[in-house]
């Protein structure tokens, strides 16, 4: 498959967000423009709103806390980035490593805390500024011989969008 450029990723992984919300039921509201405040679309059902940031990616992980690494450690960074994102706000990751053009992608939900646990533990729990779809770690490397996964349960689905709504929902 044919590599594309970031902004094509997050021009699609958006737009297959917002389908993926209306093809469930919910009313989608999409921000255009670059440099959106905390989130790119906002999806309602009834009274209950949530914030969507989408995150896109071709290569297996997404990249989240590096701007937040300078000078201190993984966890810290970590610490830093999850204060600087409301805890309502929900991330929409978005992969498409291994599909092909008219395949869909992968698409997890996550909230800011549930990504700073998983970031934590990254590496045997050494932390990480990236967080992988499914890496294990090579005989080198801090976490050597464990393997990082997002959790299966954070794969978009009916249940995790209902849990979302009724826990997070505005």
């Amino acid at each position: 498959m044919k590599t594309i450029s970031s902004w094509h990723v997050g021009v699609a992984a958006e737009a297959y967000a917002a389908a993926v919300f209306a093809r469930y039921g919910y009313d989608v509201s999409v921000q255009y423009g670059a440099n959106q405040p905390e989130y790119d679309l906002i999806a309602v059902s009834g009274d209950r709103m949530l914030k969507i940031s989408v995150k896109g990616s071709q290569d297996g992980s997404w990249g989240l806390t590096q701007g937040y690494k300078k000078g201190c450690d993984y966890h810290e960074a970590t610490a830093k980035w999850l204060t600087a994102h409301h805890r309502k706000t929900i991330f929409c990751l978005v992969q498409f490593q291994g599909t092909a053009p008219d395949e869909m992608p992968r698409i997890y939900l996550a909230t800011p805390q549930e990504i700073a646990d998983r970031l934590n533990a990254s590496a045997g729990g050494r932390g990480e500024t990236i967080l992988y779809e499914n890496h294990t770690w090579g005989p080198r490397a801090v976490g050597s011989g464990t393997t990082d996964q997002v959790p299966a349960d954070w794969r978009i689905s009916a249940g995790r969008l209902e849990y979302l709504f009724d826990r997070f929902g505005q």
